[in-house]
């Protein structure tokens, strides 16, 4: 195990922004938990899918893709409040 100082950007929690030495761009420091359940997510909508169940597929997927829009929507606001350019365009 290798320790280092990193920079963070927005409070703790579930998820943070942070930046590892080295690195242009911070990145997002998810939980172990977080990224369990992100995962189990996943295969609901993928274990959906194969039984043909589209409306439930959809269902969820819908509910991911706001997860993951709150996240990125923090992550973005976290490098504009540090006047940081972000990495992707919108």
């Amino acid at each position: 195990m290798e320790r280092v100082e990193a920079e963070l950007f927005t409070e703790g929690g579930n998820n943070a922004v942070v930046r590892l030495p080295g690195r242009r761009f911070p990145g997002v420091l998810m939980q172990g938990d977080s990224l369990s359940i992100l995962r189990s997510d996943v295969a609901e909508v993928v274990e959906a899918l194969d039984r043909g169940d589209e409306t439930e597929a959809r269902d969820t997927a819908g509910l991911l893709l706001e997860d993951l829009d709150e996240l990125l929507a923090r992550y973005s606001a976290a490098l504009t409040a540090h006047e940081i350019p972000l990495p992707y365009e919108l």
